[in-house]
């Protein structure tokens, strides 16, 4: 687990007990300060067990940082992205804002968020690795429909990935803000879900199959921003989910919820 301003990656068991941490960066204080942290968005596992954390490129240069992590021994490896990212703003996307990734049958998915201001979301599928040939990797971009160009606008800001059920759980919120890093009023939170991702990876429009309003279906959840998603358990029927949640003031929240597949 990581926060978009911390100095730690904390490992935690099943249970979401910590048992571990790994330091990234050493500022005196709790928080690393907004106008310099590195915005640490998004995580995923890697085919070879590491771990990739993302920084959201909202602010350069400091949100332009990855790190690739081996949980076992406690390596640690630095990564600019500044050529990749440089690359992105010259597409469709214009405003990065990296909120989640994935790894799916060995290509990356980016998710980027969009604001009030820009409503659209998008998808960025590229190459396993893309961080060591940045000026080379292929990338493509794809458009989640019916989430973007609404005044209302819901911004993704995670995303897992089952390998068994071949389905993209997304986390989706509002927030009253109409820039890539600023703060805005917490509105509702959604989970949204794609199946069979893994046949649609270079279509140019995504459909969601599946929308849970999750304010309305867990009354725990109401109030907060839901930022994130990963799979603890899969069974044949269900997902049992962990999301978290950030209430921009330097406290989270950690929620179980079980959903059904169909």
């Amino acid at each position: 687990m990581i926060g978009d301003d911390a100095n730690h990656l904390l490992i935690v068991d099943s249970n979401i007990n910590i048992i571990d941490s790994i330091p990234l960066y050493s500022f005196s204080d709790k928080r690393i300060p907004k106008a310099v942290k590195a915005d640490l968005e998004a995580m995923t596992v890697l085919p070879d067990g590491n771990i990739l954390l993302l920084g959201s490129g909202s602010l350069a240069p400091y949100r332009n940082t990855a790190w690739i992590i081996n949980p076992i021994i406690k390596s640690k490896d630095s990564i600019r992205l500044d050529v990749f990212f440089n690359r992105l703003k010259s597409s469709e996307i214009k405003e990065i804002n990296i909120e989640g990734v994935a790894s799916v049958e060995n290509k990356i998915i980016l998710a980027n968020r969009g604001n009030k201001s820009n409503p659209n979301n998008y998808l960025i599928i590229t190459e396993n690795e893309f961080w060591k040939s940045q000026n080379d990797s292929a990338f493509h971009i794809t458009s989640l429909t019916g989430t973007n160009g609404d005044t209302n606008f819901n911004g993704i800001s995670g995303i897992a990935y089952s390998a068994k059920s071949k389905q993209l759980i997304m986390t989706a919120s509002t927030e009253d803000t109409y820039t890539t890093h600023g703060d805005g009023a917490i509105g509702k939170s959604y989970l949204w879900i794609i199946n069979d991702i893994n046949t649609k990876l270079y279509n140019n429009i995504l459909a969601i199959d599946k929308k849970i309003e999750l304010d309305s279906a867990f009354a725990e959840i109401k109030g907060h921003k839901i930022e994130s998603v990963t799979i603890l358990k899969e069974t044949e029927e269900e997902y049992h989910l962990a999301l978290a949640a950030d209430d921009d003031n330097g406290s989270s929240h950690l929620f179980k919820i079980i959903i059904k597949k169909v």
